[in-house]
């Protein structure tokens, strides 16, 4: 057994249901009847690796158990799972304003319980190693006279390339996208240091698909509209990942962000206009830039002209008209179409 869930509800019947489920699939469950006995168990020093929290209980609710469970420095950090048979939108954002991470419907679905606590389980793993990792990084190259902290280039490269690996047409599409968003930063008048910071955020802008199975982001056919919902995850997933990267909170902006349209019919929060943060409206261009000129499974290279055709017609739809602007001249400027080229 590797996981270990501590499952919290009033309700004999749901506990002997849901410990059933995880015992069934090899996952380790310890069952309390309260929010009370919840603290109690975790406040002996016990660390499972999820919560799973009914709402609606006898004494203390599961709103109250778990803002003191996070109230606690020894479990703040304890992913917790709500479930509930509630259907109305306030309960859900009541709960995640609490801290919880998902939310799993009552009477149990066996495949829905175990598909959510696993990946609550695997994405809270990957989002301590990566932060533990970027953060020793981080401590090798801080410099005295800079007050605020800088990764290493070479392991978010690193990172970068893990993601971009998981299917050989991408291979280099961060790096790529880094170094367009680096050249419009430059050329919108932004600092070298700026520009730089522009160029990390390109680098990890697609994270998030570490989290996405590889037999979807390496299908050569069609995606079904399931499997589209689940790559449309992915801003979400590197937004979870790269947050709590206290030294450079930017990083997560491009994460979450570079599939917002100017005009507001982007996702995954449907911002619009200047309300997108300017490093996710910069690499949204070089990100769509680099997927024109970069061989798919599905189509070849497109020619420089309908690629600069494209961001035409994105100016104030899908782009930020400035930043489109930049990069139709930059266009302009490479007769030879040989800027696609450069960092392959």
């Amino acid at each position: 057994m590797n996981e270990w869930i501590l499952v919290v509800d009033d309700d004999a019947n749901n506990l002997r249901a849901a410990s059933h489920i995880l015992l069934s699939n090899q996952m380790r469950a310890s069952c309390v009847k309260s929010g009370e006995e919840a603290l109690r168990f975790l406040g002996a020093g016990r660390r499972p690796d999820l919560i799973l929290l009914d709402i609606h209980m006898h004494g203390m609710d599961g709103f109250e158990t778990l803002r003191r469970i996070r109230d606690d420095p020894g479990t703040r950090s304890i992913p917790a799972i709500f479930l509930t048979a509630d259907e109305d939108s306030d309960t859900e954002t009541r709960g995640l304003d609490a801290g919880a991470m998902d939310f799993i419907k009552k009477p149990f679905v066996p495949g829905v319980l175990l598909t959510r606590v696993r990946h609550i389980i695997d994405l809270t793993r990957l989002q301590n190693d990566l932060s533990s990792q970027v953060l020793e990084k981080t401590r090798e190259v801080i410099e005295q006279q800079e007050r605020l902290a800088r990764l290493s280039v070479q392991a978010v490269l690193s990172l970068a390339g893990a993601v971009d690996a998981k299917d050989a047409y991408t291979n280099g599409h961060s790096r790529r996208v880094a170094e367009y968003a680096r050249e419009i930063a430059r050329r919108v008048g932004q600092s070298e240091e700026r520009a730089q910071r522009i160029y990390m955020i390109g680098l990890l802008h697609d994270i998030g698909k570490i989290g996405i199975p590889d037999d979807i982001i390496r299908k050569p056919e069609p995606l079904t509209d399931e499997e589209y919902a689940v790559i449309r995850t992915h801003p979400e997933k590197g937004a979870q990942i790269l947050q709590n990267i206290s030294e450079f909170p930017e990083l997560s902006v491009g994460a979450r962000w570079h599939h917002e349209r100017y005009d507001g019919k982007g996702y995954p929060d449907g911002l619009s206009g200047t309300d997108i943060p300017e490093e996710a409206r910069i690499v949204a261009v070089a990100d769509a830039y680099d997927a024109m000129t970069s061989r798919r499974s599905y189509r070849d290279v497109l020619p420089q002209s309908a690629v600069a055709e494209e961001i035409r017609k994105g100016r104030g739809a899908q782009f930020d008209p400035a930043f489109a602007a930049i990069m139709l001249d930059m266009i302009r400027k490479d007769t030879g179409y040989t800027m696609r080229q450069a960092f392959h």
